[in-house]
């Protein structure tokens, strides 16, 4: 059972009041101090120390200092008075857990504002910080978007400045042209002048002398119609186009009765290798050449349906292995699937039906290479 403390001594102004408790053996880790507006106690076992104030306080600014075996409490005044004593006089124990109670309890509510008003300034912190963090982002924000906007316009008056360039350039390039041109013209038409010139000394020369001997008249007309020659034609190539012929030889080596029989040996050979072909059932008999295949997988290609593309240039492939551009079709399409092994496969399969030395090379790179050779 606790050890109530009587012997305490207190005093008192019209604001406030001074409570000395002595308790021995006293610290502030072991005091266990409640205060509110009508009650005190002090628990620091084996003591305890209780009192029912007079009148209410003010618990928010009363002050306890503990030290020496004492607890000094500084407890101010709601209202500025005197009061007669320290303590209700009359209490019975029924009042006093009342007033024990209802401290508690305001004690627990006050307790709660505190947390609620501490929860509230803690949500206006964030507020703000999120505010200010805001701010500093649109700021951000607006100062690149600025540059931005300063980069395109700097962009744009260094591409005007160099199109300006450009049209003078061109058009120094056009007088220049234009005065060529007309140098040209007034050298030629110089050529003219002195041309019909030459013609008409040549005329009087040939009347002057029209009365000289018959002998004489004819050699003179031989020069003047030698020096009238015009001058040698330029140096030209004629390219001409020859139509190629299935059977590969010259005309003059070719004979008509070997070349039928090669020919229809061939076809023969196509028919017997499209019976073991189930693909080409359908199909009509010039549907079942692989130029014709190659060229529907062309036409296939370009409108990106590369997959029938592919079994486009599978089955021309099946017909016939020989042809390197089919196999390199092929890779353009697994290029454009993302299959790069199976581009590289394609490409490297041409390469060897060409005889061409192959080397470690991107698939892109290789496709291209492929292009220029054939080309495309």
């Amino acid at each position: 059972m606790p050890l109530q403390v009587s012997d305490y001594s207190w005093q008192q102004t019209r604001t406030a009041v001074f409570i000395s408790v002595p308790l021995r053996g006293v610290s502030v880790r072991d005091a266990d101090v409640f205060c509110t507006e009508n009650y005190l106690k002090v628990n620091c076992p084996p003591f305890l120390f209780e009192v029912f104030l007079y009148a209410p306080i003010d618990d928010e600014s009363s002050k306890a200092k503990i030290g020496n075996d004492t607890i000094v409490f500084t407890l101010h005044k709601k209202e500025a008075a005197m009061w007669e004593t320290l303590s209700l006089s009359g209490v019975d124990k029924e009042m006093m857990q009342r007033i024990r109670e209802k401290s508690i309890l305001q004690a627990q509510e006050s307790a709660k504002e505190a947390m609620e008003a501490k929860a509230g300034a803690r949500r206006e912190d964030q507020k703000y910080t999120l505010n200010v963090m805001m701010k500093i982002e649109e700021e951000e924000r607006k100062r690149i978007e600025d540059m931005k906007e300063n980069e395109r316009i700097k962009a744009t008056k260094e591409l005007e400045t160099w199109k300006e360039c450009q049209r003078k350039a061109e058009e120094h390039k056009i007088i220049q042209r234009e005065e060529k041109l007309y140098q040209q013209e007034k050298q030629i038409e110089e050529e003219r002048k002195t041309l019909k010139h030459k013609g008409l000394t040549r005329n009087s020369v040939s009347r002057n002398l029209a009365t000289k001997g018959r002998n004489s008249e004819i050699i003179f007309f031989e020069k003047l119609k030698e020096d009238s020659i015009p001058a040698p034609r330029s140096v030209g190539n004629i390219k001409i186009n020859f139509t190629p012929r299935v059977f590969p030889t010259a005309l003059r080596e070719s004979q008509v009765a070997e070349e039928e029989e090669w020919l229809h040996k061939q076809a023969e050979a196509r028919r017997a290798m499209n019976t073991d072909i189930p693909e080409l059932c359908d199909l009509k008999e010039e549907e079942k050449n692989p130029e014709w295949l190659k060229d529907k997988g062309n036409k296939l290609f370009a409108t990106e349906n590369y997959l029938a593309a592919i079994n486009a240039y599978n089955l021309a492939i099946r017909l016939n292995n020989k042809i390197p551009l089919l196999y390199l079709n092929r890779a353009a399409c697994h290029l454009k699937l993302k299959n790069l092994h199976k581009a590289i496969e394609d490409s490297s399969k041409a390469y060897r039906i060409m005889k061409l030395p192959l080397r470690l090379i991107h698939p892109t790179k290789l496709y291209k290479m492929m292009l220029r050779r054939f080309g495309i």
